[in-house]
């Protein structure tokens, strides 16, 4: 299944023309950074990149890395990749619910070593053009960890309220995982 139907996809694009939606990785960069920097992780890509904000704020904190972004409302940016880090920030809670179990698949697909995950459980101050909220998926963390959990293995859990209410996880595969530390 696609992870995302031609009319939303065509959504997110006039959503995106908006220069203060997609901003969450940039409160989340420094947390980013410092997961980089302390495990020595050399790639990042960007799932569901949106205007690369994430990419820009790592140059600001001085890091060089490989970085790769995928985002279905920019196809300039290519195919998701595997990186040492996949990121995913502030996108599954704006996901199609019926294309939710297809976006996780394809983030188990390129999670080979470890995920960051931000997701936001209440209202988007945005809305779509028919007036919906633009958080398709307005869910607690007890809703969103077995569908995690039938795909990761959770190594941080951590509520935050950087753009509201959410929570974050640092996620690996589920077979033979190692803590992020001991793989240096």
């Amino acid at each position: 299944m696609d992870t995302i139907s031609d009319e939303y996809r065509a959504e997110q694009i006039k959503l995106h023309m908006n220069p203060n939606y997609g901003v969450a990785s940039i409160a989340f960069a420094p947390l980013v950074a410092e997961l980089l920097r302390n495990n020595k992780w050399q790639s990042l890509h960007d799932y569901g990149a949106g205007k690369q904000n994430l990419r820009r704020a790592l140059e600001a904190e001085k890091l060089e890395i490989a970085y790769s972004a995928c985002d279905p409302a920019f196809p300039e940016y290519g195919e998701p990749q595997s990186a040492d880090l996949v990121c995913c920030i502030d996108v599954l809670e704006h996901i199609e619910p019926d294309r939710l179990d297809a976006v996780l698949d394809d983030l188990m697909r390129i999670v080979k070593r470890y995920g960051f995950f931000s997701i936001h459980t209440g209202p988007a101050g945005k809305v779509l053009s028919d007036g919906s909220n633009a958080h398709l998926i307005q869910a607690p963390p007890s809703w969103w960890l077995p569908r995690l959990c039938t795909r990761f293995e959770i190594l941080h859990l951590q509520a935050h309220r950087l753009m509201g209410p959410g929570f974050w996880v640092l996620v690996s595969p589920l077979e033979g995982h190692t803590h992020p530390a001991s793989d240096q």
